[in-house]
């Protein structure tokens, strides 16, 4: 039977797309059994890549941001948990990042999740977590973000990097009505005690 502990020297030490990675493996992955809440972002930039932390950057801060969580709370918490599609930084693409490997959500996100199974919320950040875990019938991510129902075990949300930027500012009912259900919702699982 696989240990938590055990899965995560795994993933650490997982070469599978090695070849392909232009800065060399580096996955980055918090996971805890005690998880209640679990971010599903896409994969490490260079900062995070350089720092082994994730969320190191602007894009966690406006994340942090969003879930009105502090900095401490949001790495030191065991009921919180970070999961990427891509655990390695993929490299530089024409406009941004690569996307995600491939490689990593087939081999890695089943047995971890297992391994978390108080998780209650699976927050999706970005087109590939979306199109990875759910099976709808929205047009695109602004849609889907708008009208994705409250009670699901999961919820979508737009990427929270600088590039971003008009989007946020395209639709501000993100701001007004998004974030309001997304705090409600976050509030129970990492009061407390």
């Amino acid at each position: 039977m696989e240990t938590l502990p055990a899965l995560l020297s795994a993933v650490r030490d997982c070469q599978l797309c090695a070849e392909h990675l232009p800065l060399g493996p580096r996955p980055i992955v918090i996971a805890n059994a005690s998880a209640r809440l679990l971010i599903i972002g896409q994969a490490p930039g260079t900062r995070v890549h350089e720092s082994g932390i994730p969320w190191n950057d602007p894009s966690g801060d406006r994340l942090r941001q969003w879930l009105a969580i502090d900095r401490d709370q949001f790495y030191s918490d065991t009921r919180l948990a970070i999961m990427p599609m891509g655990f390695c930084y993929p490299g530089k693409g024409r406009s941004g990042d690569l996307p995600p490997r491939k490689e990593c959500a087939p081999q890695w996100h089943a047995r971890l999740l297992a391994q978390m199974p108080a998780v209650d919320l699976v927050l999706l950040i970005g087109q590939y977590a979306q199109n990875y875990y759910l099976q709808d019938n929205f047009k695109n991510l602004t849609d889907r973000v708008q009208n994705y129902p409250t009670d699901s075990r999961f919820f979508p949300l737009p990427h929270p990097s600088p590039r971003n930027q008009m989007w946020l500012r395209r639709n501000p009912w993100f701001e007004c009505d998004v974030l309001p259900r997304l705090r409600e919702r976050i509030a129970p699982l990492l009061e407390t005690i």
